[in-house]
């Protein structure tokens, strides 16, 4: 697949690509949809003439009910699927450099490397000479506060300290694009407090902000780390709304206490609730299908 062609569906228009001001777009995706076949050979829609547009440098946080489509359309992004309609274009990768990096809910560490080998596993796939990896592995595992931690094993580290290395991993080879699939989803309360003033310190930190595309559950957690939240339907999904979040960064967790970000988080829970009742109401009824059929 070449890095500056759209992935696109047959029998669709090419994407035009002037959506995004000045054309600095990362990702834009027009009349997007993913059908996937089920275990009876029926047609199963998941997404569903999504439009899409995230600006290069851009914190994106996807939210919605389960079985929306959220991981469907950054595997999309990712490159991992294709679109079934629609066109879905991102932006080429700078020469040397991944397109993308995707953090994972599940911990993807190789068991059998330490935390800095795991972070150096990526620059080594780029051609990076070992010398080199190595010191920049170290140097985003001490970014993570995990500096002393870079010849355990992933066996050895708890379940943060695992997701840690997995976000070094990804800011590690310097891509353009990060896809975040709930990646602090499995986390505890605590724990996840933790990491996402780390994300926050990590990302605006960065003298060239990547762009991010983030699925998460948590309103809180979009509203803390986002410039805007995009909010899904029920299945099938497709793009209901979109909130600005126009607090002043650089942020930090104190702004979770203010009267603002609650009433933000209750503007996007009241416009989410309707198609989390339908997404529940929907799974009940297929449940009760089941049931009967069995019979």
């Amino acid at each position: 697949m070449s890095d500056t062609a759209p992935i696109q569906a047959a029998n669709m228009p090419h994407d035009t690509r002037h959506a995004v001001p000045g054309g600095q777009y990362s990702v834009l995706a027009r009349g997007v949809g993913r059908t996937f076949p089920d275990r009876r050979g029926h047609s199963v829609t998941a997404l569903t003439g999504v439009d899409m547009e995230i600006a290069a440098g851009e914190f994106v946080c996807l939210v919605g009910p389960s079985g929306c489509g959220k991981s469907t359309f950054l595997r999309l992004v990712a490159g991992l699927l294709a679109p079934t309609a629609g066109a879905l274009t991102v932006a080429p990768a700078r020469p040397g450099k991944p397109q993308n990096r995707m953090v994972f809910q599940e911990y993807a560490l190789f068991p059998w490397k330490t935390a800095e080998g795991n972070v150096a596993f990526g620059l080594e796939m780029t051609g990076i000479p070992k010398r080199e990896r190595d010191t920049i592995a170290r140097d985003w595992l001490a970014k993570v506060g995990l500096g002393k931690f870079t010849h355990a094993y992933p066996g050895q580290l708890s379940g943060g300290m695992r997701q840690r290395v997995g976000i070094a991993r990804a800011f590690a080879t310097d891509p353009d694009l990060l896809l975040m699939d709930e990646p602090l989803g499995a986390l505890d309360a605590q724990t996840k407090r933790v990491l996402q003033e780390t994300l926050l310190t990590l990302w605006q930190g960065e003298a060239a902000r990547k762009t991010v595309l983030y699925v998460t559950h948590s309103l809180e957690e979009a509203v803390l780390l986002g410039d805007r939240v995009i909010l899904m339907t029920a299945h099938p999904g497709t793009v209901k709304a979109e909130f600005p979040v126009s607090f002043p960064r650089p942020r930090t967790l104190e702004l979770t206490a203010t009267p603002d970000f609650a009433a933000l988080v209750y503007n996007i829970w009241k416009a989410l609730e309707g198609e989390v009742r339908r997404a529940i109401d929907e799974e009940s009824v297929g449940s009760r299908q089941s049931v009967v059929g069995s019979r």
